[in-house]
């Protein structure tokens, strides 16, 4: 799974972080929950705002 994968990765951590509510995750907190996910596997450099933010809303309309 790569940085780009924002629906897949925005539904690993709804699975994953059912007891997190989305909406209050910081970016750099987000970042660390992507890493550490099981089949995440890209290089971290790439990751920026936008690709942090366009998880984040996938993720609040996947807990939704």
């Amino acid at each position: 799974m790569k940085w780009t994968d924002t629906q897949r990765i925005a539904e690993d951590l709804a699975d994953n972080h059912s007891d997190i509510d989305p909406k209050t995750v910081r970016f750099t907190q987000l970042r660390e929950l992507v890493l550490a996910l099981p089949d995440f596997d890209d290089d971290p450099a790439r990751c920026g705002e936008k690709i942090l933010e366009a998880i984040q809303q996938a993720w609040i309309d996947e807990a939704d």
